[in-house]
């Protein structure tokens, strides 16, 4: 498979697919978090306040598995959206199915990001062979043995083959 017109993995890349906007709701759970569990629960307990890093021990990481948990909803929006799938829907199950099973479902059976025919710009599938709109070779093969070659190129690498443009 020819992947050079295909984007490679960047980690920053994909945290910019999250909304600003849950962002900051995330950043708002969180402060949200603490104050509920420092400000309420921890200072009216029946047994008086418990010792500083006990609260600290529950508050931090409670709020931020909720903060991890609303950044992780923005992103599936978001990523179901640009792989051409159901984003409502796939926002809606990784909310509503439970012990984050709806998140380990999306990841495992989401399409592969939608990319540009090289030719005419259509979005397409990046399995295709072939441009639904245009019939571009997405992934040309050499007549002779069959073998990915890249695109443009004049003689097979692995047979020396022509190769008709």
């Amino acid at each position: 498979m020819n992947n050079d017109y295909r984007a490679k993995f960047d980690i920053r890349e994909e945290l910019k697919l999250i909304p600003r906007g849950v962002v900051v709701l995330a950043a708002l759970a969180f402060v949200g978090i603490q104050a509920l569990l420092l400000l309420v629960v921890f200072a009216h307990g029946r047994h008086g306040v418990p010792p500083f890093p006990v609260p600290a021990m529950v508050s931090l990481p409670a709020g931020a598995v909720l903060a991890f948990l609303i950044l992780l909803v923005g992103y599936v929006n978001r990523d179901a959206k640009r792989r051409g799938m159901n984003y409502a829907a796939w926002t809606f199950l990784v909310i509503f199915i439970p012990n984050a099973i709806g998140f380990i479902i999306y990841f495992v059976v989401r399409q592969p990001i939608q990319i540009p025919c090289p030719q005419c710009g259509a979005t397409v599938n990046p399995s295709f062979n072939f441009c639904p709109q245009c019939k571009f070779n997405l992934q040309p093969a050499c007549p002779q043995c069959q073998r990915a070659v890249q695109p443009g190129a004049t003689y097979c690498p692995y047979c020396s083959a022509e190769l008709k443009r």
